[in-house]
């Protein structure tokens, strides 16, 4: 229960919650980004004809 008043009535409780956030946006934008990224080049890759090994 300390540790969660101070998290929240100090400074650098404050401070700590604010980059933990941040961080947590970021980890969640990049996530997004990268996904939509895989899903725009995953359809042209798919439709082009792959060539088979000559045996």
């Amino acid at each position: 229960m300390k540790m969660l008043t101070d998290l929240i009535s100090t400074d650098y409780g404050l401070m700590s919650l604010a980059v933990i956030l941040i961080v947590i946006a970021i980890w969640i934008y990049f996530t997004v980004l990268f996904m939509g990224k895989i899903r725009s080049s995953a359809p042209p890759a798919a439709k082009t004809p792959q060539a088979r090994p000559k045996t």
